[in-house]
């Protein structure tokens, strides 16, 4: 037995691993081109295939578990769609700005839309030519290293790239070599993307017969260099090498074509979608950030739950009795935050702290959550398990605490104080929640009408507008 049907059947065997996910999964290891296996877009794929997001997600995290593939995280440009580092864990992401030459701007990552989460399959598995990414042509390289999994690259990219590129050079480690070629009158940016450098060029004026020249020296540290203006014309550009790499520096017309390419974008994993998954907690609990990591969101929505009454409730039943309550009630609620695409950060005492990528996916759950609860007190004939349910929506910081992936932040406190208001059967959610339109429709479809009422926070300054949704 091979290695990749080695791991392929031991997949089988996870419990909450579909099996047509799996099918899905060893065709593509088995028949697809070297480059649809080197930072595979999930997402995509799941939509290729006609399979559900997170369960592909979840297949992929198993996967990549068992050494079938590597996972990769990588830091974005959120505005040309480049890769601008890429590390094998979430603890790789550390400096406090990432800039882009290519797009002249520095960044402060966060992990909504500038971190990806790609997956690559394994040498052991198949070996492919990314594994050796300074062996790839280089159009190979820009579709397979330099741009993220969001840029929906054309299937003849390399032919678009011959309209673009008016000339380029492969040049090994310590290497020179010179470019000689005509700048026509357009905007013009040499490119060279193992380094991540760009030299700008406004071509404008007459033209001109005389020769222009520009030196350019590669180096690890990819300075930004203030834009050329030049003529039409002939021009003459020396390159070095100065790194242990070798480099693909190519000159590129920024005309309609390239703006137009860089315009097709899809959806792809974010760090923090995979950070608000359930199978991705379970699997990675303490190998996500280091304890000195602060990483910025921008939004994630926070569900707080607790039972009501939980004391009088051992002292009505017994200790035996009600510890069986309250399992059973962790453990419906847990299927419930998965079901809804997020995750339970942790649980303390009867309390549950969950994480949602959007409101609409906390408010559906916490209905759920209602609903469920119902039906367990039903069952009982008496209602034992009261629930008291919380959401705020906003930015936080990832970080570890208690050796394991937490939050910190204002957004944290704030829902933990309105699931305090909360009284049983009722939902309070925040104004941030309750008035997004994706929130509206959920509320809207189950025919129930919120009440806003404004209200103090205890250790909160602030007023807020809270909605109690009956």
């Amino acid at each position: 037995m091979s290695e990749d049907e080695k791991f392929v059947a031991i997949l089988r065997q996870s419990a909450d691993v579909d099996t047509d996910v799996v099918d899905a999964i060893e065709r593509l290891i088995r028949e697809a081109t070297d480059h649809d296996l080197n930072h595979i877009n999930v997402l995509a794929f799941a939509a290729r295939n006609k399979l559900d997001e997170e369960r592909v997600i979840g297949a992929f995290l198993h996967a990549a578990r068992l050494g079938l593939f590597e996972m990769s995280w990588n830091v974005l440009c959120p505005g040309c769609g480049g890769v601008l580092e890429s590390g094998m864990s979430l603890k790789s992401i550390n400096q406090s700005e990432y800039s882009c030459a290519l797009c002249a701007a520095g960044y402060e990552p966060t992990l909504d839309e500038m971190v990806e989460v790609t997956f690559t399959v394994s040498p052991r598995v198949r070996k492919i030519a990314a594994h050796d990414p300074d062996t790839l042509p280089m159009h190979e390289y820009m579709r397979q290293i330099f741009w993220s999994s969001g840029i929906d690259l054309p299937d003849d990219f390399e032919r678009l790239l011959e309209e673009i590129v008016l000339d380029a050079v492969e040049l090994p480690p310590g290497e020179r070599a010179i470019l000689s070629l005509q700048l026509p009158a357009e905007f013009v940016i040499v490119i060279e993307p193992v380094t991540h450098a760009a030299q700008f060029i406004d071509v404008k004026g007459e033209p001109t017969r005389e020769r222009q020249s520009v030196s350019l020296v590669l180096n690890e540290s990819h300075p930004q260099n203030d834009t050329l203006v030049m003529q039409p014309g002939p021009l003459r550009i020396s390159l070095e090498n100065r790194t242990n790499r070798r480099v693909l520096p190519s000159v590129w017309v920024a005309g309609n074509e390239l703006h137009d390419m860089l315009k097709r974008r899809r959806l792809f994993l974010t760090a923090k979608r995979l950070l608000t998954n359930q199978t991705f907690r379970d699997l990675y609990r303490t190998d996500t950030l280091d304890i000195d990591q602060r990483l910025k969101i921008t939004s994630l929505t926070f569900l707080f739950t607790d039972l009501k009454g939980s004391t009088e409730l051992y002292e009505r039943v017994g200790d035996l009795v009600a510890y069986d309550l309250v399992r059973e009630h962790f453990r419906v609620l847990h299927e419930i935050v998965a079901a809804e695409t997020g995750a339970v950060v942790k649980t303390i005492g009867d309390a549950v702290m969950a994480t949602f990528p959007t409101p609409d996916h906390a408010i559906s759950a916490a209905l759920r959550m209602r609903d469920a609860m119902h039906s367990l007190n039903e069952q009982r004939g008496q209602e034992d398990l009261l629930l008291k349910i919380g959401i705020h929506e906003g930015p936080c910081l990832a970080v570890t605490l208690n050796d394991r992936q937490d939050y910190f932040g204002q957004t944290v406190n704030i829902a933990s104080r309105v699931q305090g208001l909360a009284v049983s059967r009722s939902i309070f959610a925040t104004d941030n929640v309750v008035e997004n339109p994706e929130v509206s429709h959920v509320i809207a479809r189950q025919g129930l009408q919120p009440t806003l009422q404004k209200t103090s926070l205890r250790g909160i300054n602030d007023e807020f507008l809270v909605y109690e949704i009956p």
